[in-house]
């Protein structure tokens, strides 16, 4: 008999404007275009992706009702917010839709029908202003999924905070009561996932400026309750960052923890998603996809790319490659990815804050 054939991967195809590289058996179009700085990509009640859109102050829907793989149109689901960043659907009797703005966090009711929200209710006062106004909010994974945790940056680049709401994960129930510390020592955790089988939260942050071109490293951290994960005084790995109040001595602290995997300087991580096992290769079980925004003081440029994390199925490390490059050109950065939204079925969405599109891939 003769040998079977193995099947032949098809190559990659790219449909945008952008000389963008993936693997092979992919391909990546444009979903939308024509937006002001893409930011956080959700579901609404409807199943309609939504993004929000700080510039503007406003969140926008983007339905695709005929499914041909590009938005029908930009609806403004609700405007004149603050720097409206984190988004979360949760749906108990019935569906609410939650927005973090800079000084707040909110829940809304949801008209799945003209894609709009009413009856706002204020639930968390934060603090606004600063080096970092972005807020960003996730639900715990079951049986917690009451829970709310919203993250919230640093006023500075390196300094101790007097206020006990900034550099950390704060938890609190859906309906803003209860707000406390989750996790502190976190100078800037834009995004926050769950890991689809430990169900811990995982989360990028930026590390410090001002200390060259390699160090700190940006991080992932498993992000667990009432531990400290090392900003200001510390980075990457538990190591002691030597140029902030050096004389300040620090003992062994076990609820202090350093990063589960670090990342060049300066790369700026930001969205994070696992791959689901329904609809994707084997070999993509459990992959992490992180975002790198790209640096913007770093004397050779890096980022500017998804990268794939190859991890088992607990989340340790095993080896990391470029998913999708090719925004960082001779000429400058053409985009800056956001955001990753993973479907079942080999679908993703990424937001491009710099391009102004929502891509979409799929395989």
């Amino acid at each position: 008999m003769p040998p079977e054939k193995s099947a032949q991967v098809p190559p990659a195809i790219n449909e945008t404007e952008f000389p963008l590289k993936l693997p092979a058996g992919f391909k990546i179009s444009i979903f939308a275009k024509g937006l002001e700085s893409p930011r956080v990509m959700t579901y609404d009640p409807a199943g309609n992706i939504v993004v929000s859109i700080p510039a503007q102050g406003k969140v926008v829907a983007l339905p695709d009702k005929n499914s041909d793989g590009v938005a029908d149109e930009v609806v403004t689901v609700i405007d004149g917010l603050n720097r409206p960043h984190g988004l979360a659907t949760r749906c108990t009797e019935k569906c609410e839709f939650f927005i973090a703005e800079s000084n707040q966090v909110a829940y809304y009711d949801y008209n799945t029908k003209n894609l709009k929200t009413f009856n706002k209710r204020k639930i968390i006062d934060l603090p606004s202003g600063g080096n970092h106004i972005t807020r960003t909010i996730l639900f715990m994974p079951s049986p917690n999924d009451h829970k709310l945790l919203t993250s919230v940056g640093s006023t500075c680049n390196v300094c101790e905070e007097n206020d006990w709401l900034r550099a950390k994960i704060l938890i609190s129930n859906a309906d803003g009561g209860d707000l406390k510390t989750f996790a502190s020592g976190l100078r800037n955790s834009v995004f926050m996932t769950i890991h689809p089988v430990t169900g811990k939260i995982w989360a990028t942050e930026m590390g410090r400026d001002l200390l060259g071109d390699n160090l700190p490293p940006d991080e992932i951290n498993i992000v667990e309750e009432g531990k400290d994960y090392g900003w200001p005084y510390f980075y990457g790995k538990d190591i002691r960052d030597a140029a902030f109040e050096p004389d300040v001595m620090f003992e062994q602290n076990p609820d202090r923890f350093g990063s589960h995997i670090d990342i060049p300087a300066h790369s700026a991580p930001l969205g994070l998603a696992f791959i689901p096992e329904e609809g994707w290769p084997q070999e993509y079980w459990h992959n992490l996809l992180v975002a790198y925004h790209g640096s913007w003081n770093r004397t050779v440029p890096t980022g500017y790319k998804i990268v794939r994390y190859k991890l088992d199925a607990q989340g340790n490390y095993l080896g990391e490659e470029d998913f999708i490059s090719g925004w960082l050109t001779n000429e400058g950065a053409l985009g800056r990815p956001v955001d990753i939204l993973v479907q079942p079925g080999g679908i993703i969405y990424v937001s491009d804050d710099k391009a102004g599109v929502i891509y979409k891939i799929t395989r």
